[in-house]
């Protein structure tokens, strides 16, 4: 039998939505106020769910505390209050976008939990738009 545990954190983060193989004009086009040469923030809400099977010794499917502390390490320490564009190398290359965001965070989490469980992510950019991501191609 297995059961999903779920853990939500959020953290606060700016960035530009940003094309640089594109023109100003074609970014300020398909991007729009997310564009802005001078950024931009959201208030993300991260849920990072864990699928496994429950501990028969602990009742526990993985240790939320542990959960806890393992995306604090992992992703708000690395990503709150920051400029996802400038302050970091995951995206020093890669457009910030809430998918690409989302994948990022699963990457770094992926490595550090075990394959037994299933790991998914969802992402709040904003109060309705939201994206998920859990590793399948």
């Amino acid at each position: 039998m297995k059961v999903t545990v779920c853990r939500k954190e959020h953290f606060n983060a700016a960035h530009r939505l940003y094309n640089p193989a594109w023109s100003k004009s074609k970014n300020n086009d398909f991007f729009g106020k997310c564009s802005n040469e001078n950024f931009h923030g959201h208030n993300y809400e991260l849920i990072v769910k864990l699928t496994g099977s429950i501990n028969p010794e602990t009742g526990y499917v993985y240790d939320m505390k542990q959960l806890s502390e393992l995306i604090k390490k992992e992703i708000l320490r690395k990503f709150d209050h920051r400029n996802l564009n400038l302050d970091t190398e995951e995206f020093k290359d890669l457009n910030p976008t809430a998918e690409n965001i989302a994948m990022v965070i699963w990457n770094r989490l992926r490595e550090r939990i075990s394959p037994e469980y299933a790991l998914a992510v969802t992402l709040f950019e904003t109060e309705r738009n939201f994206v998920e991501y859990n590793g399948q191609i």
